[in-house]
């Protein structure tokens, strides 16, 4: 067994004042209850909220009170994640990787921001996989991030074994979060240890979830502290016979018959993706995607039916005629007003 505790620390998050001395103090009491805990993880952007205009440059004081604590305690820190404003003046959103010993291990720039609604800050473009010697290699994603696979497939077939994700979730899609949390678990066969904050730094509901998508533990929607001790040698058992001795999907992926055409952006197969208008903050009374056209569709026929595999690279699409209504697949019949428009 290579055992190693974890804990996340899902706490109140000021939007207007600064949270650093709230995440020390709360430090020192998770310590003194805990003292047995080797790594800490706060929520996305805890220690400034989540406002722009109290991005910092990279190298700050708060980092450096960070690095003091950790040395305190004798932990790996990860204090969530800071708006950091880089030397040409763009925004990332960034998280840090402290060691026992005080040293930044890595930084890590959101490679996906929220957008359209993190419009402002700039996408990170490296991957942080860093590793607690003699314990096992870990990965740091940061909330949207989670969303795309791509993501943790790159992680995870770098090694990485425990997959650290600060979240800053404040809104309805928590639970769809929460699944894909649990998805990424089985899909990867590592352990998720995703803690999302309260107040501005979100709804809560962090978790931690293991090689096999159990739920280790799932906090609600008030404070809390959750030490979890994690064994490394458990993924690596999941890994070599399969998910509760089933799926073995990362040796599948390894040993796949084919590569996906998909991600060479000049192969066209994306073409459907650019028929879905641009990325932006729907509008009100939005009726954007009603009138789109339709994958699947030979345009000229106005006929639908599955197209044969390897006829063509790239979809066609027929646009849904503007001057008609369909009626019960039946009859059309004019339209009393014309379509709106986004």
């Amino acid at each position: 067994m290579t055992p190693f505790a974890i804990a996340g620390v899902q706490m109140y998050v000021n939007a207007l004042q600064p949270n650093v001395d709230g995440m020390i103090h709360r430090l020192d009491i998770l310590m003194a209850r805990f003292p047995w805990t080797q790594m800490v993880l706060f929520s996305e952007l805890a220690p400034y909220g989540p406002l722009e205009k109290f991005s910092l440059p990279l190298h700050n004081e708060a980092i450096e009170r960070f690095q003091a604590v950790a040395v305190k305690h004798n932990i790996w820190l990860i204090p969530g994640s800071m708006f950091e404003t880089a030397e040409d003046g763009r925004i990332y959103n960034t998280s840090t990787v402290i060691n026992p010993a005080g040293e930044i291990v890595s930084n890590y720039r959101k490679m996906f921001p929220f957008r359209p609604y993190e419009a402002g800050v700039e996408a990170g473009t490296g991957f942080c996989v860093f590793d607690v010697p003699d314990v096992g290699r870990f990965g740091l994603s940061i909330c949207y991030d989670m969303w795309f696979p791509e993501t943790t497939r790159q992680l995870t077939s770098q090694g990485v074994e425990v997959l650290l994700h600060p979240v800053l979730t404040g809104t309805t899609d928590r639970d769809a979060e929460l699944a894909i949390a649990r998805a990424t678990a089985a899909q990867f066969q590592c352990y998720v240890i995703d803690v999302n904050g309260l107040g501005a730094g979100g709804v809560g509901k962090s978790c931690v979830i293991d090689p096999t998508a159990t739920v280790l533990h799932q906090s609600a929607g008030q404070e809390d502290m959750f030490p979890i001790e994690m064994d490394l040698d458990y993924v690596r058992r999941q890994r070599e016979i399969g998910m509760k001795g089933l799926g073995q999907v990362l040796k599948s992926f390894r040993d796949r018959p084919t590569d996906f055409p998909i991600y060479d952006r000049t192969s066209g197969t994306d073409a459907y993706l650019h028929q879905l208008g641009p990325l932006e903050i729907p509008k009100q009374g939005s009726r954007a995607g009603l009138h789109s056209q339709v994958p699947g569709v030979d345009p000229a026929a106005h006929t639908s039916g599955p197209i044969e595999s390897g006829a063509q690279t790239t979809p066609n699409f027929v646009e849904h005629p503007k001057d008609t209504t369909v009626v019960s697949g039946e009859q059309t019949v004019p339209r009393e007003t014309p379509p709106l428009t986004n």
